[in-house]
């Protein structure tokens, strides 16, 4: 059982460029960009006022929707990509005859509603039911899962090891289906304020859609971005047993630790690239088998550059010759989520054998064969999509087309 094929089966999002498959898939080989000036909350006094905000969830089939929007909106978001993930699958139905486990990263909107409680005013306790592994398991019931449920907090690694979990699961025998992948709500006031004045943020409030600019020469850091990315991961013989469609199979997993600092990744690439150097092999295959590598690239100045070593140290002369992108130019950093949404990229890219481009790439600093401005026609059946996070939390995922 170890060795099973593990298939995606079903996808549910909620992006600020659309939540819906073809709408997202549209926008990214259009080159769309999500980032605006924020309009939740006033942000005069910032230093960054821009992000890719997640516009109002839909509300599920079988839900109220006066009910569903009073609900904080990371619990939204969670819902309905999880709903809508097994719906894809061809599995709400039958959920409740099945074991599904749920493993999700999920996002910081703590931080929103700690603003909430403290703007009521007094000497006030936090409600521990507000934390978010309580999303988590309100999002259980309320769908009705009856495998094991777990958060994730890996930074933006989270999604990526989300899906190495599931697949474990899955392998293991723990469940018959997992739900996997991330979602973030992390445009806040304290959360723009925070990331902002660390300095990461990127200031180019004057001219929103063309501040995220991976591997761009003038980059001056990311821009915040919201919504989640969930997956169904079945065994392939399952899926093949009930004639689902799968979108891909989740080849290779890989994880590292850079043990360096809290923000700023490693100088040395050695750490991060074990573990890409690990999801290669854990998939079986050779550097000049992958077709594409969408990058984690945040379009801060240290790390971009980081992530170019990083790649020149695992996959050497055959890089040269590989399409990388970085579709955070688009979406914005989804955070914890930002791994579900570039597998999400990926998916696209072997489904339309077109890559992505990387928007407002203008003037490269680093020696990639990078997709710019405009998608690149191409057949992609091995993708590589990399999630290097703070804290030094490194997870990669190849995924293989079926």
């Amino acid at each position: 059982m170890a060795e099973d094929p593990v298939w995606i089966t079903g996808v549910g999002l909620a992006t600020s460029l659309g939540c819906d498959l073809g709408t997202l898939e549209a926008s990214l080989l259009a080159g769309r960009s999500g980032v605006a000036v924020v309009t939740s909350f006033c942000t005069t006094d910032y230093p960054s006022r821009i992000a890719a905000e997640l516009p109002a969830v839909p509300c599920p089939s079988g839900r109220e929707p006066r009910e569903f929007h009073a609900l904080p909106r990371l619990e939204q978001a969670a819902l309905w990509c999880v709903q809508a993930t097994l719906e894809d699958a061809g599995l709400w139905n039958c959920r409740a005859r099945r074991r599904i486990g749920l493993v999700l990263g999920i996002g910081a909107e703590w931080m929103g509603l700690w603003e909430t409680d403290a703007s009521r005013g007094g000497n006030r306790l936090h409600d521990p039911s507000q934390d978010d592994k309580s999303t988590l398991q309100r999002v259980h019931r309320a769908i009705g899962l009856t495998g094991p449920a777990v958060n994730l907090s890996a930074a933006c690694a989270s999604s990526n090891f989300a899906l190495d979990i599931g697949r474990a699961w899955l392998r293991h025998g723990l469940v018959d289906v997992c739900v996997a992948g991330g979602c973030e709500m992390a445009v806040t006031p304290i959360g723009l304020a925070t990331f902002g004045n660390l300095r990461a943020l990127s200031r180019r409030n004057d001219d929103p859609t063309r501040a995220s600019r991976p591997f761009d020469r003038d980059r001056d850091g990311f821009v915040l971005g919201e919504g989640g990315v969930a997956f169904v991961l079945e065994r392939a013989a399952d899926a093949r047993h009930r004639s689902a469609h799968g979108y891909a199979e989740v080849a290779g997993c890989g994880s590292s630790s850079d043990a360096h600092h809290n923000v700023i990744p490693s100088p040395d690439p050695a750490w991060a690239g074990q573990a890409v150097k690990k999801a290669l092999a854990d998939a079986r295959i050779t550097p000049e088998q992958v077709d594409h590598i969408n990058a984690h690239a945040t379009s801060t100045p240290v790390g971009d550059a980081t992530e170019a070593a990083v790649l020149r140290l695992v996959f050497g002369e055959a890089l040269d010759q590989i399409p990388v992108t970085s579709t955070k130019s688009m979406t914005g950093h989804l955070l914890t989520a930002a791994g579900a949404i570039e597998a999400l990229a990926c998916l696209t890219a072997m489904k339309h054998r077109a890559i992505p481009p990387t928007i407002n790439l203008d003037d490269s600093d680093v020696s990639l064969n990078l997709v710019a401005n405009e998608p690149r026609p191409h057949r992609v059946d091995v993708a590589v999509s990399n999630s290097f996070g703070f804290g030094g939390s490194n997870a990669c995922l190849v995924l293989r087309a079926v």
